[in-house]
């Protein structure tokens, strides 16, 4: 899985590209965990490359969500696509996310 970020004053965009199993959702976590540290609480994660999330990259989605929702912020996902999109729409996680085409 490659992870980039890129930081714009109040917002992190995070572009996935791969497969988001279990090693990599720990390493999104930290660096998701790191910006909100830092003060970040609004959150952009382009999915458009991204093959197949397990549940412990959707457990980090819903995890970093929910800490920037308590910081008045949250989580965007755009460009989710697939088996992908249909994971989100079985497990209803459309319905907490924000999700654009």
């Amino acid at each position: 899985m490659e992870i980039n970020t890129n930081t714009n004053r109040e917002e992190v965009t995070v572009k996935l590209v791969g497969s988001l199993y279990v090693e990599d959702a720990a390493i999104l976590r930290e660096k998701l965990l790191a910006f909100m540290e830092s003060g970040y609480k609004q959150f952009t994660i382009n999915l458009h490359e991204v093959e197949y999330i397990d549940s412990s990259g959707l457990g980090v989605l819903v995890a970093i969500q929910k800490k920037a929702l308590q910081k008045s912020g949250g989580v965007i996902l755009v460009g989710a696509k697939g088996i992908v999109k249909e994971l989100f729409e079985l497990t209803r996680l459309n319905k907490v996310f924000t999700m654009q085409p």
